[in-house]
């Protein structure tokens, strides 16, 4: 009995520490499993902005390797026209009137130089605008479902596409309450740029519909497009000489529609930010 006693006396500090050391590596884990969940997180949307900006380095390199090849081209014309009028002036046989014309050639040389000089500057401001548009979009939205709504810049242009399942009821043009909390946020940021133009365009898979005064597709995008103006306009206060309504219907696909996933993506409500092409005419008529 004695040694019984012994016996127990001596493994019970074993198992206390035992239990222990199973409560703190559990809490380990628990602790390292929320980490690593949030690590995954950040780590989705680090990829998210710099699939942005890969997208608008790929059409401002382009842009840029067509600037340098009108800047070479403009270099050779310039070293072969100050040969040439040397040449000539070298051989005496050049008039004032020639003189005078290759001049003016060589002037205007220099003025499309400077032309491409301003366009750089325009398309780099452009970019940083847009980029800056993007962000705000995304910080006032918050964490919506990537699947519901998707803001990107494709070529210059700033895109929004929102889910219809977000705005609208199926085979329905009457925006939903849940909706409206959303086109809220958006014309908060439109209407902090009060310089800036849109279009709303409607699309739809390619279903055939027909309800009431709506015969087809080519209606309910536009009827859809056009309620989402009027809510902007008459809710949210945006000017309405800034924004326009078209409908798409089923002819812009962006999935496939012999999938039900590809019909979901396809019935969607997008807001363009329209390019201010005046700044650009304005560079032209100069």
């Amino acid at each position: 009995m004695k040694l019984n006693r012994l016996l127990f006396a001596a493994a019970a500090p074993l198992l206390l520490f035992s239990c222990v050391s199973s409560k703190k590596y559990k809490s380990q884990v628990a602790r390292y499993e929320e980490l690593s969940a949030n690590y995954a997180k950040l780590q989705g949307d680090a990829k998210a902005c710099e699939d942005e900006r890969a997208s608008l380095r790929l059409s401002k390199s382009q842009l840029e390797a067509d600037m340098a090849n009108l800047n070479k081209q403009i270099d050779f014309l310039k070293q072969n026209n100050t040969q040439a009028l040397k040449q000539l002036e070298d051989l005496s046989v050049i008039s004032s009137q020639q003189a005078e014309s290759i001049k003016k050639s060589m002037e205007n040389i220099g003025a499309k130089d400077a032309y491409i000089q301003d366009l750089q500057t325009s398309l780099a401001r452009k970019d940083s605008l847009n980029m800056a548009l993007v962000m705000n979009l995304k910080g006032a939205i918050g964490n919506i479902n990537d699947e519901d709504i998707n803001i990107k810049v494709d070529k210059g242009v700033v895109y929004i596409d929102i889910s219809d399942k977000l705005l609208f009821k199926s085979g329905s043009y009457d925006v939903t309450d849940r909706a409206k909390e959303v086109l809220g946020k958006v014309a908060l940021v439109l209407k902090n740029q009060p310089n800036i133009e849109f279009m709303v365009e409607g699309h739809t898979d390619n279903v055939p519909f027909k309800r009431g005064v709506l015969i087809d597709n080519w209606d309910l995008s536009v009827k859809r497009a056009t309620s989402v103006i009027r809510l902007l306009q008459g809710e949210y206060g945006l000017d309405p000489a800034k924004m326009s309504a078209a409908g798409r219907a089923e002819y812009h696909p962006v999935g496939s529609n012999d999938s039900a996933e590809g019909k979901a993506a396809n019935r969607r409500t997008r807001i363009v930010i329209l390019p201010q092409l005046d700044q650009f005419f304005k560079l032209l008529e100069k």
